[in-house]
């Protein structure tokens, strides 16, 4: 959507975001703290996975309503998702808001969850919480053991559940999609999943790379059509179509 007026338009009057963003800088401290000890003491009970990533997600929503954001989802997009089984979903990567705009929106009935850097399970803390909310430890030093890791991670995932993957690898620099790698295809080749492509417009406008306070305004996410891979096609041929036909609705006006 590159015909957008460069600057976002607040949601919210200034003294309303003063307000709100000294709330946050006051309590988000404490809050931050009660989500990452809750794993500490309830990982091992029964269904604590399911009610803990909900918890996680109320926490994104009331983060981007703290911060005067709002994430907007249409609400045929919002059933899609919710009715969403089988799949890889992939995003393109613009800021470091798209995950908590992803969280808020996506619906209580699809479950996911984000693959992350094997470094982070060095720390007990992180590990332990980590595990309980089910995210997929990646060792990115070795191609093939990441590769192996995520299809049996995958494999062992309920239909209902899929995993979050980032196809650029990276917060893009560009101003449409950079490339894409071909891990998300390969995984859902090797697993039989679909790939649900969901495009994420406008966040790079309200906290752009080297930015540390974002602004108010509107990040705008749309769900595309299930992509389904071509066994007969070379693996580079799927990759070019995916990211073709997430660039479209990234470019469309």
């Amino acid at each position: 959507m590159q015909n957008r007026p460069n600057a976002p338009t607040p949601i919210d009057p200034f003294v309303v975001r003063l307000l709100k963003r000294t709330v946050l800088v006051l309590l988000g401290p404490f809050y931050f703290l009660i989500i990452a000890f809750v794993p500490l003491l309830c990982a091992g009970r029964k269904g604590f996975r399911g009610w803990y990533w909900r918890l996680v997600k109320r926490s994104c929503s009331r983060l981007l309503w703290l911060l005067s954001i709002r994430a907007d989802m249409t609400a045929a997009d919002r059933a899609a998702l919710a009715s969403d089984t089988g799949s890889i979903i992939v995003i393109n990567h613009r800021s470091h808001l798209d995950g908590f705009a992803l969280m808020h929106v996506v619906p209580d009935a699809k479950w996911f969850t984000f693959a992350a850097k094997s470094e982070f399970w060095k720390s007990k803390l992180l590990r332990i919480g980590f595990d309980g909310a089910g995210l997929v430890p990646i060792e990115r030093a070795s191609g093939s053991v990441a590769m192996e890791t995520l299809t049996g991670a995958v494999h062992a995932m309920p239909p209902r559940r899929s995993v979050v993957l980032f196809p650029e690898g990276t917060r893009t620099k560009t101003q449409s999609l950079g490339e894409f790698k071909a891990g998300a295809v390969l995984v859902a080749r090797q697993t039989g999943r679909t790939i649900t492509p969901i495009v994420i417009h406008d966040s790079d406008r309200l906290l752009p790379r080297g930015a540390h306070v974002p602004a108010s305004g509107t990040i705008h996410i749309e769900v595309l059509d299930p992509f389904i891979c071509d066994l007969d096609a070379p693996v580079d041929d799927d990759v070019a179509r995916l990211r073709n036909s997430m660039m479209a609705a990234f470019d469309a006006p």
